[in-house]
Order: C-alpha cells, then structure tokens, then sequence
C-alpha cells in the first residue's frame, strides 16, 4: 500500500492505531509510519496513535484528539471553561479528567494533561460533534466548574475566586445553579460544598 493509497483510507479517522491499519490492510508494513513520520507525511499523537498533519488546520480536533490519547476522559477543568467563555485566558494545556491515573503528553498540536477523578464521578459530559464521524466527550459548564473546585484545592478563599475572574455575565445569565447543586450532592464532599458556597458568595450568586 503506498502513502496515497493509506491516506484515502485513513483521513476520515482523523486518527488512527496500528490495530484499525491493520484491520484495513492485514499485511501492512509497519515500518511505513516511522518513513511517513520522518518524511512529515504523518504526525504521532503519542506512541501507537498517528493522525496526518492536515488536522493542524482544524482546531476543533485538538479536543477530539484529548480524549483518544487517553481514554476514558473527558475535556474539562481549564479547557472547558475557557471553550464557554467562562474564563477569559487562552489555554496553552487541553485539559481532561479521567478514571485513570493523572498523565501528561506532548505533541505537535500541543500539551495534553490529565487529571484522575474517582470513576463514579466521571458524569456531567456530553458528545459534541466534530465531523460526520467525529465527536468528542465534553464537560457541561456546571460539571467543568465543579471538576475544577474538586481537584483544585487552592481555590478556597475569595482572593482566589477573584483572580480566576469568572464572567459574571455567564454566571448570572448561562450557569444552572440548579444543576450545579445536583452534580455537586454526587461527590459527597464538605470540602467542594464550602468552595461552591463561597464562589456564590464572591459573584453574588
């Protein structure tokens, strides 16, 4: 199979492991993708992960590639919050949440960092769609937020609420008080109670 061959094959993907090459075309030479990646014609994602470089002009799929580097997950935290417009610095990090233990990988599309959160919290998402054949698990706002206070033990005092500089607008006007009180009786938490009342607190909620 030549590399043009492949990529007609692959592209849709968007990424893609030796296991679906091999499911397509059984007696692939493996060592193609290493002289495909030296050439540029491919991009690893991580070690048995590969997309094609043309995805760097889609910037929807950075996300989409955040939960099949390591999976299960979920973007959430800082990405999120940053996607609604909830936070208004720029991300460098994609952040996620997953069942698995905290992890971290460096790519050509950028950083990718993960936090573990305990399996029964891993709810509050929803799929978003990237393409026809595409679509990537996202955190809800309210989820997103919460995840954040969870997993984030500075924020415990307004100084610190402060200088997260949440939109006030989304707050008041986007956020669901109610569905945040519903997600947050999930974790069982004192500690994540007293954050949540002391942000209502801060932006007047």
């Amino acid at each position: 199979m030549n590399f043009l061959d492949f990529k007609k094959r692959m592209f849709d993907l968007a990424c893609f492991n030796i296991y679906q090459i091999y499911a397509i075309e059984p007696n692939f030479n493996r060592n193609n993708l290493t002289r495909w990646i030296n050439k540029g014609y491919l991009l690893r994602l991580r070690r048995g992960l590969f997309t094609f470089p043309e995805y760097k002009a889609k910037p929807q799929y950075v996300y989409y590639f955040a939960n099949r580097i390591y999976s299960p997950s979920y973007v959430s935290l800082h990405s999120a919050l940053s996607f609604y417009g909830m936070i208004p610095e720029a991300v460098v990090q994609i952040t996620s949440v997953t069942s698995l233990k905290t992890a971290y990988y460096k790519n050509d599309f950028g950083e990718y960092s993960y936090k573990s959160l305990k399996k029964e919290l891993m709810f509050g998402y929803e799929l978003k769609s990237v393409s026809d054949t595409c679509s990537m698990q996202f955190a809800m706002p309210e989820k997103a937020l919460l995840d954040l206070l969870y997993l984030y033990p500075f924020y415990n005092s307004e100084s610190e609420f402060e200088n997260l500089r949440l939109d006030e607008a989304y707050l008041h006007d986007d956020l669901k008080k109610d569905l945040i009180m519903e997600y947050s009786s999930k974790f069982e938490s004192k500690v994540l109670d007293k954050r949540i009342k002391l942000l209502f607190k801060v932006y007047d909620l």
